[in-house]
């Protein structure tokens, strides 16, 4: 099977989008942790900029931990350095999967993409909360430094992602169901941009002439994601739009594609969680 494309594993977002009054948020006993398995479908490019696209039937692991640092929640897997009632520090993780080249024309004849690993910290501030505590405005600055696995490992650069992240619960007035959304611009330094769109002089053809990228702007990117936890399972849904009109590696001769989209929807089955109960607030 051809491998995702770039943050292709992270499909499933826990975002928010404003809604409906709803009750007061208040912080509950919930397992410490919580896991889960199932099946999601999803469809999206090879990369970033392909013109070529795969749909999938992916094994979708459902996993919720509640601890004092290390948490995995509807923000993702993060390590919380530094928690206030506005600000936070967290470990911002990231990554992508290897990418077969001979299965993409634009890529065909060069080395395939190997997986990356992406970490670091994220500032995120919290720019306006409702009353209730239902709704949310957040601005996250992640800044992760970017990690070539699958062999030697390999420095592969710098990504900044600022963004807004609207966040609301029981959306429109359905209880459970968190509606969500974020948008903002990537930029990536000369080391991150090179390794996806770089064409050495070796694998340069008639069609495909050398390139060598710059750092700085890669693009946009908007989510809207729905998702509600039930008794005994899980289920979500996402969109994603990214342009990459005006993005530094705009001439790239293999981005043939200034607009991309990605959408998918997943069931997980609740399977186990823990005795010991936590405090939490949404």
């Amino acid at each position: 099977m051809r491998a995702w494309r770039r943050h292709g594993w992270r499909v499933l977002l826990p975002l928010a989008l404003a809604g409906a009054s709803v009750a007061p948020a208040q912080a509950e006993e919930k397992p410490l942790w919580e896991f889960g398995l199932g099946v999601g479908v999803v469809s999206f490019p090879d990369y970033r900029g392909a013109d070529q696209r795969q749909s999938y039937v992916l094994p979708t692991p459902y996993f919720v931990y509640r601890g004092d640092f290390l948490r995995s929640d509807r923000k993702g897997l993060r390590g919380v350095f530094f928690d206030s009632d506005r600000v936070e520090i967290n470990l911002s993780l990231s990554g992508s999967v290897p990418v077969d080249s001979d299965g993409n024309e634009a890529r065909r004849g060069m080395p395939d993409l190997r997986p990356t690993v992406e970490f670091g910290p994220s500032l995120d501030y919290t720019l306006w909360r409702s009353d209730d505590h239902r709704r949310s405005l957040d601005l996250r600055l992640p800044v992760r430094w970017a990690l070539r696995i699958g062999g030697a490992p390999r420095d592969v650069g710098l990504v900044f992602s600022p963004r807004l992240n609207l966040d609301v619960f029981d959306a429109a007035g359905f209880a459970g169901w968190k509606l969500g959304m974020l948008a903002g611009p990537i930029f990536a330094d000369r080391r991150n941009n090179a390794y996806y769109y770089d064409v050495g002089d070796e694998f340069a053809t008639g069609q495909r002439p050398a390139y060598a990228s710059s750092g700085g702007y890669a693009g946009s990117q908007w989510v809207l994601a729905l998702s509600k936890r039930y008794a005994r399972h899980w289920i979500g849904l996402f969109a994603r739009y990214d342009s990459l009109r005006g993005a530094v590696f705009d001439d790239s001769p293999l981005l043939r594609s200034h607009h991309m989209w990605a959408a998918g929807v997943a069931v997980s089955w609740i399977i186990g969680e823990s005795a010991s109960r936590v405090e939490y607030e949404e």
